[in-house]
């Protein structure tokens, strides 16, 4: 099979920076970039956007997240479709999971041709604003998007180039997810090991 397979270090989540000790700590100061740009910041390029609030979605609406994806949340989780899975996936925000009081978020990377679509669930105040993913190459920036009201979770997504070659093995290519507020307040922080 040629194919790499889709999930990494996927459906695993991390406690507030203010939380569990074990696993909240941010990045390193040796590890850690400087302010977050729109984009990855080590010489690669990347299509990110810059959100400086979530954007809010009715149950069920699609949202174009990258070529050949869409992305939907309905009161139970979120959904997705890709080229390769065009039946479409689904990560459940009701199965127990993920705890609905404890901020968290979590982290799916797919490939779609020559990117990464990045997407997971997050669980943090509703003044959620976007995502960081570091990366060998560079910090990621991603889109968050939530229903309506205060439901106390949502899901975001980004899109980052495949490196060549393929770092062995590739979740360790991958180093942090943080959702953050407007003003760059960390909400939920996911460090891998």
């Amino acid at each position: 099979m040629t194919r790499m397979k889709k999930y990494v270090a996927a459906a695993v989540t991390a406690a507030a920076v203010t939380g569990v000790p074990t696993v909240a700590h941010a990045l390193t100061p040796a590890q850690a970039p400087g302010k977050a740009a729109a984009h990855i910041t080590a010489g690669a390029t990347a299509h990110a956007v810059k959100a400086e609030s979530a954007r809010i979605v009715r149950p069920g609406q699609r949202v174009h997240a990258a070529a050949g994806v869409e992305l939907w949340l309905t009161r139970d989780g979120k959904h997705w479709t890709t080229p390769d899975m065009p039946e479409g996936q689904f990560r459940s925000v009701v199965d127990g999971n993920i705890d609905p009081h404890e901020p968290s978020v979590e982290l799916q990377a797919e490939t779609v041709g020559d990117q990464f679509f990045l997407s997971g669930v997050y669980v943090a105040p509703d003044s959620a604003a976007k995502v960081e993913v570091v990366t060998d190459d560079g910090t990621v920036t991603g889109t968050v998007v939530r229903l309506p009201g205060h439901p106390g979770w949502g899901a975001w997504y980004a899109t980052s180039p495949v490196p060549r070659p393929l770092p062995a093995p590739i979740g360790r290519y991958f180093h942090s997810v943080t959702v953050l507020d407007a003003a760059d307040h960390p909400l939920a922080t996911l460090t891998m090991p």
